[in-house]
């Protein structure tokens, strides 16, 4: 399925693994790319070594699209460039546009895209230079920078700027994707559905957490506020659960993490990944408000499909059949 987006970036779905930190796992960000979507991993957390080898050895395994994401402003601009020249899509989050890391991405051959919360935002980051917006609604999982639901600032923006516009929030099965692309989206961005994957760096208490999720099982809250994007605004969306578990607990440390056990204390912004030990329970379970529509996990390559042959279905049968 071609769109403004494939067509941009040289995928062959309209399709976005969303940066999860840690839960973005090299593995993952194969598995989408082969797959024809997009596979992006986190700078979040790595030393910029770490991170080049990273996307080395990424590149390596596959010839598909990757994208690596930047959440920090005082990102280092030598990295910047680094990073521009070994993937197709440099993402930036969190941070306001900037012309200057913009022009970076552009001076090493990579595209630069803005995750935004707002229609003012979106503007700002056309004129700053990108290719492409991805809109976040309030209903997406992990750090939330706006307060609308997805689908009518989705249209709001989309009348306000001509790139390629992606939509995040909430986006975790077929009819939701569906959906946002009969809205006009070039393209989603899924976090949730990708996170419940076989080869995501969540661990296996998460993905259970994830799947066992029903209704309205999320809240945005500050409650995890002990890492650097809340710094700014302490707004994530995550698993009640973890939330009302959180508040049970006394211990200044609710877990370990790493080959070298790295306390994570209380109120951490650091999910529960694959060998983490503790109380996983109360530990940032980052979770889209769609999370009840993920009922098991699988290989990411299915994940994609599913969703593909959903949006074909839905688009020969209507929306509304």
């Amino acid at each position: 399925m071609q769109t403004p987006f494939t067509e941009l970036v040289g995928c062959s779905v309209p399709i976005q693994q969303a940066p999860m930190g840690a839960v973005s796992s090299p593995d993952l960000a194969v598995a989408v790319a082969e797959a024809g979507g997009v596979g992006t991993v986190s700078a979040l957390g790595l030393r910029p070594s770490a991170l080049l080898r990273l996307l080395d050895g990424i590149r390596g395994r596959t010839s598909g699209v990757l994208s690596a994401n930047v959440v920090t402003p005082d990102v280092d601009e030598g990295l910047v460039t680094d990073v521009a020249g070994r993937v197709r899509l440099v993402d930036f989050f969190w941070f306001d546009p900037s012309p200057r890391l913009v022009d970076l991405v552009h001076r090493a051959g990579a595209l630069a895209g803005w995750q935004v919360g707002s229609v003012a935002e979106t503007r700002a980051a056309v004129d700053a230079g990108c290719d492409v917006v991805t809109v976040q609604g309030v209903e997406a999982g992990g750090h939330v920078r706006g307060d609308q639901p997805l689908r009518p600032l989705l249209r709001q923006v989309l009348d306000a700027v001509d790139v390629p516009v992606l939509a995040a929030g909430g986006i975790t099965d077929g009819r939701a994707f569906a959906e946002v692309m009969a809205d006009g989206a070039a393209g989603a961005r899924i976090g949730t559905r990708f996170l419940a994957t076989s080869e995501s760096g969540a661990s296996p208490a998460y993905k259970r957490a994830v799947v066992d999720a029903a209704g309205d099982s999320t809240v945005v809250t500050g409650a995890f506020a002990v890492c650097p994007l809340c710094a700014t605004s302490p707004r994530a969306r995550v698993l009640r659960s973890a939330v009302e578990r959180l508040a049970e607990l006394d211990d200044d440390v609710v877990a370990t993490t790493g080959p070298t056990r790295v306390p994570v204390p209380r109120g951490s912004g650091l999910p529960p990944v694959a060998g983490a030990e503790g109380h996983l329970d109360a530990m940032a379970m980052y979770a889209g408000a769609g999370v009840d529509a993920v009922t098991d996990v699988r290989p990411a390559a299915e994940v994609v499909a599913e969703l593909m042959a959903a949006l074909d279905r839905l688009a020969t049968d209507g929306l509304h059949s």
